[in-house]
């Protein structure tokens, strides 16, 4: 445990995971009261959730990490198979019109779509420096058909925040290995009318592009939650209103404790408090860059370019929801939100980052002193 400490993203997501369960307490106490009698009932569901996540972000750093390279793909089969099964009856569980979820024991729900992102980010970066062994052994459309299958599942449910995310992870890679221009220009060519078609294509998501162009034109329904997030940022001014004596979260503002937990979170800690938590996950997010570019092994490189894209999306995404800089989309805020799914998958996925920053030391020092005489060292300490 004592070398995790000498790791500035450990001790960073562990800060994280102790604002998130303050966050929880304070944004979500009124509300549990007045559905379930018991001011704690979110609280100690999400401080079970952090033991389990800790316990997954240890575990995953000591996974052999030739494991994660040979193995990793079948994450993705995991993680569609697991949405496949959000639309099998008595077993998905329909909230807010979306079959997202699948129903676990003792009102337990997963969000396979949550651990999908992983799972896209370690599958991409093996087809990305492994293809030949991949399509030397399957045909190519296979392939295709492997990856293409679960995304149109996230549309039927719909999930159209992860579909995005994933797609923009996969350009990103693309770009950062090299892809040359015409094809960059290609894609965004043929991705901008396709997204056009998905949104406006589907009243509500058409709805949410015209409320958040216009959330005064209906301050009572389409532009409710943006108008109130704004409200609550206003009220917290500079320094804030002081933890747990926001507003916004006394049935004001809609999805408190989940999808809007930044606003409350801004009221209360105030504009510093709020660019405080914005640098420490600047911070993150460049700490998994520099892992990424440190790293020799393209592989390596590949996946922790692909996890950290991933955690900067859904942190830029929901921030520009509650600031009203970017359309309504349900997608919960890292580590601030209520959710066991979200907080088990990102301690995952920072788990492997971690095992990729473990393993520089180990392989300097066998390119150093070479793999015999490590083997020597060994048997000599013995």
């Amino acid at each position: 445990m004592l070398r995790y400490l000498s790791s500035s993203l450990f001790l960073a997501i562990i800060t994280l995971l102790g604002i998130g369960l303050v966050q929880v307490y304070s944004s979500s106490f009124i509300f549990a009261i007045e559905s379930y009698g018991d001011g704690l009932f979110f609280f100690k569901r999400q401080l079970l959730f952090a033991a389990i996540s800790f316990a997954v972000l240890v575990g995953t750093i000591h996974i052999p990490f030739e494991y994660i390279r040979k193995y990793g793909w079948t994450l993705w089969l995991i993680g569609s198979v697991g949405v496949a099964l959000t639309f099998v009856p008595g077993l998905g569980v329909k909230v807010g019109g979306a079959m997202r979820w699948i129903q676990l024991p003792l009102g337990f729900r997963f969000e396979p779509g949550e651990f999908l992102k992983v799972a896209f980010a370690v599958l991409f970066a093996s087809l990305l420096v492994r293809h030949e062994i991949f399509l030397g052994r399957v045909k190519w459309h296979w392939v295709l058909l492997f990856l293409m299958a679960p995304l149109f599942l996230l549309l039927r449910q719909p999930d159209f925040g992860t579909f995005a995310i994933i797609v923009m992870v996969a350009a990103t890679l693309l770009f950062a290995f090299g892809l040359q221009w015409k094809y960059v220009i290609g894609g965004i060519c043929v991705m901008i009318p396709a997204f056009y078609f998905l949104v406006m294509n589907v009243p509500y998501r058409r709805a949410r592009v015209l409320a958040f162009l216009d959330p005064w034109s209906d301050p009572a329904a389409k532009g409710f939650q943006v108008i109130q997030s704004m409200l609550s940022f206003h009220s917290g001014g500079l320094t804030g209103v002081g933890l747990g004596q926001g507003q916004g979260k006394l049935f004001f503002l809609p999805e408190a404790h989940t999808d809007f937990t930044m606003a409350v979170f801004g009221e209360e800690m105030g504009f510093l408090g709020f660019v405080a938590l914005l640098a420490l996950y600047g911070f993150v997010v460049f700490r998994g860059i520099q892992i990424a570019v440190k790293a020799e092994d393209p592989f390596k490189r590949a996946l922790c370019l692909g996890l950290s894209v991933t955690f900067a999306l859904s942190v830029f995404i929901n921030s520009g929801v509650v600031m009203g800089l970017l359309p309504t989309k349900g997608l919960t805020l890292p580590f601030l939100s209520y959710g066991g799914s979200s907080l088990v998958v990102l301690c995952f996925m920072f788990g492997l980052i971690i095992n990729v920053e473990n393993s520089f030391e180990e392989d300097r020092f066998s390119r150093r002193f070479g793999k015999n005489r490590w083997a020597t060292s060994k048997v000599r300490r013995s």
